[in-house]
């Protein structure tokens, strides 16, 4: 997190002195300060794997306000759910401290408000590529269900790769000092839509919109587009006046005259402002990083009163690395430019047709296909209508590749091709689940109607084995040919997946009970095996885990655990039938903060505390590493294994603001991403091998409602896109995809 001092002629100029400072945030020693703001001091610190950190510590009168820790705390959330590549990925938190703080990762560069107060407006090419940059990012805080509210240059840093926007959903007391009968308002008023003074609570993502217009005239004249050192007088021009865009360059006005339109109805959206100040493909501004990198000599060092604490250490060395790491951006950008350029020439894999008679060896190519779901079986998601939409989910067997997709129940791709072997309507107002069909010995199970119907079908042709309504029953777990359903009341029934007639009946849960099995494919055909079934106490202070006999309901073993514990993965599968080690996240107030290990064999338990809290964390486990991401992108290997010492292995910010369950396979983990984007990264290393292109257009708004995990089998890697596709790559090369 940058400083938090801005320039001009409003209230965020003024850098107010805090208080006696600490020395210390949670795990992290404090170090030279970055800032002061009237909310509190960030300072500069390192992590134990070496991450460098801002950290952001309340002051204390602030602390002491419930208000206050409130809206801190949801600043953290927010934060959380938004990192992505133009924000600060957000490491560690703890609002609840005596002295709440944030840590996200220490981004070099100016706030746009020093960086105009010291050289003066952008030009036009920088104006386009600040304008598009804010706008992305404002496009993906708005996908993550956040408005940001306090757009404003300050908020804004300038780094070597692009802007930054940072503090979420939280504003210094000094900037919120107008009322209305609704209360405080929230933001700084050189930057606030007319709808924050009128009608606060209805505030929404065209407010962030109109501040990026505001944003923009300040980056282009050094002043905002309504003038006057009185907030209420500012306040009275945003609401009636119009905007004084003089010094604007022409070619901008049209554009930020509709961004600072009176109705929220008649601003454009990110994605279209994204369309108009778009760059060519592959254009490198080399000139615009060289400035970036030589405005960070001349940034002084923090003001002795700015910053009571530890004192301020040499960032020389700082600055000449990343001075050499620019250079090497814009050398970088320059080929892959190239390389865009290269691969532009040539035409998106045809997309598979419905039907045909491609043979579906298995083995025959792994050259890159992509096949529609999308109505008319041309992708239509991402066209800029925005709205939300569920991403085809597959699964294959190592000879077929079974997917759901909007309106289809299931239908069998060629692993070689993408053709459509055979596909199954969905019966109307059927709807379909987020998951994939399930295989399991020798069936494909496709589960409907929000999980109330059950549909078996035969793999080779799609015809029906039998197929029921389920009434009040789920199901909740496939395992060896038997599928178990749960009703409301606890009770558990097992079918035979053949013929679907009922094994047994017993009552092996209760409220908020999760099956897991091991995957499929890990014991021999026909052998059920166990199961495991997790059920955290009514009083939230323990979790009961049972091991089941699938075939006969017999519960073979039980153990009681700490905490409240969620089953996430199952990994390294014993002999004979039965399972392995159960892998389960601990989560305190929706945050991920341990693993907990309960081996099969042993029956021993084993909590991994995590590095850091995770969000809507993600996992998958091999060979005793568990592979973590979490909102925000922030992927992380832990051994789950170790007696003693620091599970982490390796951690990789992958940037990507929502993600899928991880999946490993030779060595490789695969993730996707809500832009469509599939990533490879060396399961050893940690290290970004390579990536796909985003599958939804920038001007999009639309937003995945599901992300199912890739698939990897036989040389191939497959993903569901949320413009409504499936694509195939090879896994040999990542870097060329």
């Amino acid at each position: 997190m940058p400083p938090l001092r801005s320039t001009g002629p409003n209230p965020e100029a003024e850098r107010p002195t805090g208080p006696e400072q600490p020395e210390d945030a949670g795990q992290y020693r404090l170090g030279d300060c970055l800032g002061s703001g009237g909310m509190g001091v960030v300072h500069l610190a390192t992590s134990a794997s070496g991450l460098r950190l801002a950290i952001k510590v309340v002051h204390t009168e602030h602390a002491s306000d419930p208000e206050f820790r409130a809206r801190f705390r949801q600043e953290v959330a927010a934060a959380r759910r938004v990192s992505g590549a133009f924000t600060a990925p957000v490491v560690d938190a703890d609002p609840d401290a005596p002295r709440p703080w944030m840590a996200t990762l220490f981004i070099e560069g100016p706030t746009l408000a020093e960086r105009v107060k010291r050289n003066g407006p952008l030009g036009l090419g920088e104006l386009g590529r600040l304008g598009a940059g804010l706008a992305e990012a404002l496009r993906d805080i708005h996908r993550a269900g956040v408005v940001h509210r306090d757009l404003k240059p300050s908020n804004v840093l300038l780094a070597a790769d692009g802007p930054k926007v940072i503090d979420f959903g939280i504003s210094r007391p000094s900037d919120s000092d107008l009322r209305t009968e609704t209360g405080k308002l929230i933001g700084t008023p050189p930057f606030m839509a007319p709808e924050q003074f009128q009608r606060p609570r209805d505030v929404g993502p065209a407010a962030d919109v109109f501040a990026l217009g505001a944003v923009l005239v300040h980056a282009a004249t050094g002043r905002g587009p309504f003038g006057s050192d009185s907030p209420y007088i500012v306040a009275y021009q945003v609401v009636h006046n119009e905007p004084d865009l003089a010094g604007v360059p022409t070619e901008l006005v049209p554009l930020l005259t509709r961004c600072l339109a009176k109705e929220p109805e008649n601003r454009p959206t990110p994605g279209e402002v994204m369309a108009e100040l778009r760059s060519p493909v592959g254009e490198v501004d080399t000139a615009f990083l060289s400035r970036v990198a030589a405005d960070l000599p001349d940034r002084p060092d923090p003001e002795p009163e700015a910053c009571a604490g530890p004192a301020p250490r040499s960032t020389t060395r700082l600055r000449l690395r990343l001075r050499y790491a620019v250079v090497g951006l814009a050398a970088a950008g320059l080929l892959t430019a190239a390389y865009t350029g290269i691969r532009a020439t040539g035409s998106d894999p045809v997309q598979a047709s419905s039907g045909g008679a491609e043979p579906d060896t298995g083995k025959t190519a792994t050259a890159p296909w992509r096949s529609s779901f999308a109505s008319g079986n041309t992708a239509t998601a991402g066209d800029g209508g925005g709205g939300s939409r569920a991403t085809p989910a597959c699964v294959s067997d190592g000879t077929g590749l079974y997917c759901s997709a909007p309106g289809v129940m299931a239908a069998r791709l060629s692993m070689a091709g993408g053709t459509r072997l055979w596909s199954r309507q969905a019966p109307v107002g059927a709807g379909t689940t987020d998951r994939a069909p399930l295989l399991s010995d020798g069936l494909l199970y496709v589960s409907t109607n929000g999980g109330r119907r059950l549909d078996v079908l035969d793999p080779e042709t799609g015809a029906t084995r039998w197929g029921r309504d389920l009434g009040a029953y789920a199901p909740v777990a496939f395992s060896g040919g038997i599928i178990l359903l749960m009703g409301p009341d606890g009770n558990v029934r097992a079918l035979d997946g053949a013929s679907g007639r009922e094994r047994w009946r017993a009552r092996r849960g209760g409220p908020g009970t999760q099956w897991m099995s091991a995957p499929e494919g890990s014991r021999s055909s026909g052998t059920p095996g166990e199961i495991f079934a997790v059920t955290p106490e009514p009083e939230g202070r323990s979790t009961l885990v049972r091991v089941v006999a699938v075939d006969s309901g017999e519960v073979r073993w039980e153990k009681q655990l700490k905490g409240t514990l969620k089953p996430v993965a199952v990994d390294a599968p014993g002999t004979g039938g039965s399972q392995g080690s159960l892998l389960l996240t601990e989560d305190d107030d929706g945050f991920t903060s341990a693993l907990v290990r309960l081996d099969s064999p042993s029956r021993q338990a084993r909590r991994v505390p995590l590095p850091l809290r995770v969000d809507q964390a993600q996992v998958a486990s091999s060979g005793g590493t568990a592979y973590v991401v979490g909102a925000g992108g922030a992927l992380m290997a832990l051994d789950t294994t170790a007696e003693r010492g620091e599970a982490e292995r390796w951690r990789l910010e992958t940037y990507l603001t929502r993600s899928s369950q991880p999946t490993v396979h030779e060595g490789r983990v695969y993730v996707s991403g809500a832009d469509g984007r599939l990533l490879a990264v060396d399961a050893e290393r940690g290290a970004l091998l390579g990536q796909t292109r985003p599958r939804i257009p920038a001007a999009s708004a639309t937003v995945a409602s599901s992300l199912p995990a890739p698939v990897a089998v036989d040389g191939r890697v497959f993903a569901g896109a949320p413009d409504g596709s499936v694509f195939a790559v090879p896994a040999a090369d990542p870097a060329r995809w």
